[in-house]
């Protein structure tokens, strides 16, 4: 039986979103700073930081996706 997980660890989150556990760690402490990139949701059970897989979904999906970086720019 597989068992799929809601809440995951720093380290399975990093993985996750393909990001370092560093980036969560500051992102946690900073909040969500102007012109920083925004820290996904996160919740503590005691002292226990986890993140839900569906608020990292949506956190991942609240990003524009760049088809070209050169897209639309004039070259004239």
């Amino acid at each position: 039986m597989t068992v799929v997980k809601r809440a995951m660890t720093e380290q399975e989150t990093a993985e996750y979103i393909n990001m370092s556990r560093s980036f969560l760690r500051q992102s946690r402490m900073e909040g969500n700073r102007e012109n920083r990139t925004p820290a996904p949701p996160f919740i503590k059970i005691g002292r226990a930081v986890r993140y839900l897989k569906e608020d990292l979904d949506i956190w991942l999906n609240s990003f524009i996706k760049q088809s070209h970086l050169l897209e639309g720019v004039n070259h004239g």
